[in-house]
This record gives C-alpha cells, structure tokens and sequence, in this order.
C-alpha cells in the first residue's frame, strides 16, 4: 500500500518593524493605524507580506520601512529580532513574522503609506503597560524589541544609533535613561563610558552651553562591542519606593 503523498503545509510569511526613536526625551514606538481587516482600524506595528517569492527578507524590511511610513533607511539601524508563528496569531490562517528592530535619531512625524490609514509615535511605556492595545500578537513582538534594545545598550555600542552623527555624552546619556527608564549619576555615566575604550571617540566642540564652555561633541567609535559593559541598574525594590516617598 503506497504512502499517502505529502503536500506541504500552505504558510504565508511577512515582516514586521519594531521601529525606535527618542521623542523629547522619551523611548517612542512607530505604530501604523490598520486600514483594512483583520484587526482594522487597530494600532500596529508596520509590516506587510513579501511582494513575491523571490524577495529577501531584509529587502522587505526596507521596503515596509518606506512603503508603511514613509521613511527612508538612511542612518537607520536595521537588525533581525526574532520570527514569531504561533499557529493562531493571525485569522487568515498561518501567517509567520519575521520581526526587525529598527533605530534612528531624530525621526520625524511619520506618513502613512499602502495599506495604513494612520501613523503616530507612542510612548513605548503605553505599549508595555498595555495602555495601547495591539492587533495581532505585536504587543509581544514590541516588547521583545525595546528589551533587546535594553539589552544590547549594556554591551554593545547600540546608543549610538540613537543620536546625531556627533552628540555629547550629556545627550548619550538622555539615551541610555529614556531607553532604560531610569536616571543615571552623571559623574558615573561619564566615568564609565570613557573606561568603554573605542566606544566614543572625541569630534571637536559644540555650540558654548549657558555660562559655560563650549560643549565637547563625540562620535561613533570603531569598537560595537563594550568592555568593560555598562550594566543596567537592578529596578528599585518596593522596599525601596517606599522610603524615597517617605522622604
């Protein structure tokens, strides 16, 4: 009795953007307004399915990058950040993401694009807390991202993508505290980045501060790779909340 003949399974496959940005000093998330079902008129995150069967993955990234917000890749950092294909996750039946993490300074108000109606910057705290809810399972996929963004700014040179082509280690530090979500000692924060050899290299000086010197302005160094790291601080205790409000 001959096998029954195998067929393989029909998977549909998109990429989706978890695209990040400083907006006033505070860690924002691109989410598009959805324009059509399933899910429509929901925030998400941009992303799309592949134009054909020959487009490559990170082709589509950068095209959903400038189709859906009208962005261009620019300065932008660009990185794979996990592929997501719970069987569930999408009602057109098995639809598997592969998600990117995308960083810039500066971006500005994004337009919409294809199928977007809208398209605004959100705080990633409204994200994570639940406050904005997301179609699909891109509450998930977001969270993933600014994690990994968390991460990768203790041992990599991933704070840099976040500023200007030259900054001061005053605006380095706005980084590291808006992307972490917490205040950072300034004497120690400077210590420990100039100990970070190659991570920073010096570029000449800024504009003269208020009633000070001219602000000494930096750029990427060649090292992407921190060491020493610096270290995330450990979240305060509820202990420890308790007391400062006492204070």
């Amino acid at each position: 009795m001959e096998a029954d003949a195998w067929s393989p399974t029909p998977v549909l496959l998109t990429v989706d953007l978890v695209i990040l940005t400083l907006r006033e000093g505070r860690l924002c998330v691109l989410l598009v307004e959805r324009g059509e079902d399933p899910f429509q008129g929901m925030p998400a995150l941009p992303g799309g399915f592949l134009n054909h069967d020959r487009e490559e993955i990170l082709d589509a990234a950068h095209r959903e990058l400038s189709e859906e917000t009208a962005l261009g890749s620019g300065r932008v950092h660009l990185e794979q950040l996990g592929t997501y294909g719970d069987s569930g996750r999408d009602p057109r039946g098995r639809v598997v993401s592969v998600a990117h993490l995308a960083i810039a300074p500066e971006l500005p108000d994004p337009v919409a694009g294809t199928d977007a109606a809208d398209a605004a910057w959100v705080p990633a705290e409204a994200i994570l807390s639940g406050a904005v809810e997301l179609a699909f399972d891109h509450r998930r996929i977001a969270a993933d991202g600014i994690e990994k963004a968390r991460t990768k700014l203790e041992f990599s040179a991933l704070a840099t993508a976040f500023c200007a082509e030259t900054f001061s280690i005053a605006e380095l530090q706005q980084v590291y505290e808006a992307v972490w979500g917490t205040q950072l000692d300034t004497r120690n924060f400077y210590r420990k980045v100039q100990a970070a050899k190659g991570f920073i290299v010096p570029a000449g000086s800024g504009p003269r501060t208020t009633g000070g010197r001219p602000a000494r302005l930096y750029r990427a160094g060649p090292k992407t790779v921190l060491s020493p790291p610096l270290i995330r601080p450990a979240p305060a205790t509820a202990e420890e909340t308790a007391g400062e409000e006492e204070e």
